[in-house]
């Protein structure tokens, strides 16, 4: 696919998505949004790609939805066909829905965040499974403001990374939060200066793509993701079904080979 409002490439066995709107500080559109799932997806399906680096050109992540399509924006676009997908039954359906699919992706998806994230951008971050932020970010819920509520999950997300009180505190004021104070509070797991925020998140991405299994990656995530509507019981069932599949998996043999070998693991994802 050909896409206009976001850059698509590969390094390595890592897929870098770039939302490509600097003149409008990445503000979503319908387009951009299109764009960005499919290239998600993409990635997801790509066997050589192992992770996913997702972050913004120019000087914000994302500002969230434009202005200028929101403005002209008619109530039931929410609930428009075109995103109303049919179900994958092998995926959880919490993980299918218009901004939520990010967790159903098999790959880790690291946001390097360089600098606004507001809106739908932070929503966006919210549901990546790393999020490493430039000390130019700045992160905002912006909802209250724009008399619109918590969209999209992340009444549910934002408690579960930074708790109860700060999800209150950040959805009810809209207020603006600096790079420390997110990491402070744990919205983001790192804080580095603008210059090493790619170089930061293309070495976390290396070591995911080389240093540890892609399989055990992949379904670690599913568990992860999965959890939070798991009684403790059930987890540990699940855990036990995929350990029997673990054990007999090629990246376990390799695993075990790599270590007694004293040389770098050679994963398969198989």
């Amino acid at each position: 696919m050909n896409y206009q409002q976001i850059l698509y490439t590969l390094d390595g066995a890592t897929a870098v998505i770039t939302l490509n709107r600097p003149e409008r500080m990445n503000a979503l559109t319908k387009v951009l949004e299109a764009e960005l799932r499919d290239a998600i997806e993409q990635a997801g399906r790509d066997k050589e790609v192992r992770a996913i680096v997702l972050t913004g050109a120019g000087r914000a992540f994302c500002a969230g939805m434009d202005m200028d399509e929101l403005e002209v924006l008619p109530p039931d676009d929410i609930q428009a066909a075109q995103w109303m997908r049919p179900y994958d039954m092998n995926r959880r359906a919490d993980y299918q829905t218009r901004y939520s699919y990010f967790p159903a992706a098999p790959k880790p998806i690291i946001c390097a965040i360089n600098g606004a994230a507001a809106g739908l951008g932070l929503v966006m971050a919210l549901y990546s499974d790393f999020r490493i932020a430039s000390e130019q970010a700045v992160f905002a819920t912006a909802f209250a403001k724009r008399g619109l509520i918590a969209e999209h999950g992340i009444a549910w997300m934002l408690p579960r990374v930074v708790g109860h009180a700060n999800a209150t505190d950040l959805l009810l004021t809209s207020r603006k939060v600096l790079a420390g104070e997110a990491l402070a509070m744990g919205l983001v797991h790192k804080v580095v200066s603008a210059d090493e925020l790619v170089p930061q998140a293309m070495a976390l991405a290396a070591t995911l793509t080389a240093d540890v299994s892609p399989r055990s990656v992949r379904v670690m995530k599913r568990q992860l993701w999965e959890a939070p509507f798991q009684s403790l019981g059930e987890a540990v069932t699940l855990a036990n079904a995929e350990m029997f599949t673990s054990l007999q998996s090629e990246d376990f043999k390799e695993g075990v080979a790599h270590f007694q070998e004293r040389r770098p693991a050679r994963f398969t994802g198989r």
